[in-house]
């Protein structure tokens, strides 16, 4: 009897939540040209002290941004919910690329870059993110996209209103 169910039932629910996990896959990607050069954007971008003045989406940033560091984000969504996001700083490549990394296998976890490429006339800001789990197939993550669009934007207003 233990056997059948074991067979049965719990077997192929274990391998569907697995096919889940290693299927449930998103792509956010935006980018924004900034009329400065790399590295005034980088002054902005991690000077976290300041993301309450500005940052409209990541509220606040506790910890340093250093490889191997770990940082908490606060992070709050459009209908105003405040989630608490832990991650780790894969890169740090001074004015050209910010990496973290956080979540728990399987079940969400987060890919998310900053990349900063110089351009005629300034420099092209790109928010890259790749989440993964189990739970994309039950999450909206529709506000992902336009929320980091806002906050390129006001990366953006932010760098030309300190020069």
């Amino acid at each position: 009897m233990i056997w059948t169910i074991l067979k049965w039932v719990i077997l192929p629910a274990v391998v569907i939540i697995i096919g889940l996990a290693l299927t449930g896959r998103k792509t956010f990607h935006v980018e924004l040209m900034i009329p400065a050069p790399a590295e005034q954007v980088w002054a902005v971008l991690t000077d976290t002290a300041s993301y309450t003045e500005w940052n409209p989406v990541f509220t606040k940033v506790e910890g340093e941004y250093k490889t191997g560091g770990t940082v908490k984000n606060t992070v709050v969504d459009p209908k105003g919910t405040v989630l608490n996001i832990e991650a780790t700083i894969v890169t740090l490549d001074e004015s050209r690329e910010l990496r973290q990394t956080g979540g728990y296998w399987g079940f969400l976890t987060f890919d998310h870059q900053w990349l900063l490429e110089p351009v005629e006339g300034g420099t092209k800001v790109i928010q890259h993110e790749v989440d993964q789990g189990f739970y994309m197939w039950f999450w909206d993550s529709s506000w992902i996209e336009p929320s980091y669009s806002k906050v390129n934007e006001a990366l953006r207003e932010r760098v030309i209103s300190s020069e």
